[in-house]
């Protein structure tokens, strides 16, 4: 069941749940702020708990509102698109052969069928993304696990419009958005680790963080980078 509570002119959704603790989110694109709360918690409770965290709810909604976001692609000729930070121009190539995507020097070459419509072209691109970041997580996995003591049992990439990445660590899984294959290697690296001490320490305590300090020193000057960049142009609905 969702209910809504008010303060000062900020809506706050809330969501009873059967879950052991309260979780505060602020979601694209402008600053809508959720609460999911155990469902013996009274309405009372959550309305005080919000107002503790309302500096940072309006710190966070600031941050989504002044974040720059890209402009929408059509997948033509001299688009650019970005791999792991670098900017390529989009080439399109058309060919009665198998589609395919290749990176020489500042181009992506992309070969398609005759009369290949847009959305076609979209889809096989956001795949190509999808399979540089299989390719790219399974090494950074192995170079943790001996570190942390633990063992990553699964990992998935998709689409995702509010988070990098998420994890279960009661299954060792692990998921990652598709958009972090456009950003430099060190900003998923970032991400892979954050995810990874999640499934050790599940919040964001001091533990997590000394973990964090221990295994990148530099963790902070990435995820400012990463906060930084673009993040993808989105169609959203609620």
């Amino acid at each position: 069941m969702v209910s809504q509570i008010n303060l000062g002119g900020i809506a706050v959704d809330v969501l009873l749940k059967d879950i052991k603790n309260v979780h505060l989110s602020v979601h694209p694109p402008m600053g809508r702020v959720r609460i999911s709360a155990p469902k013996r918690m009274s309405i009372d409770t959550i309305r005080v708990f919000a107002i503790s965290k309302l500096d940072w709810i309006k710190q966070q909604q600031m941050k989504l509102r002044e974040q720059e976001r890209e402009t929408p692609r059509d997948y033509v000729d001299g688009e650019s698109h970005y791999v792991w930070g670098k900017r390529y121009l989009l080439m399109l190539c058309e060919s009665d052969e198998p589609p395919s995507i290749k990176l020489e020097h500042s181009r992506m070459n992309l070969r398609v069928r005759p009369r290949t419509d847009e959305d076609k072209r979209k889809v096989l691109v956001e795949e190509w993304y999808r399979e540089q970041l299989k390719e790219a997580v399974p090494p950074l996995f192995a170079r943790w696990q001996p570190l942390l003591g633990l063992r990553v049992e699964r990992f998935f990439v998709q689409r995702m419009k509010t988070k990098w990445g998420s994890c279960n660590h009661k299954t060792r899984t692990i998921w990652l958005n598709t958009e972090l294959a456009k950003k430099p290697v060190e900003c998923l690296a970032y991400i892979v680790l954050h995810e990874m001490v999640h499934l050790r320490e599940p919040t964001h305590n001091a533990r997590f963080t000394r973990l964090l300090d221990r295994f990148m020193p530099q963790w902070r000057q990435h995820r400012d980078t990463l906060n930084g960049l673009p993040v993808r142009h989105e169609r959203w609905s609620y």
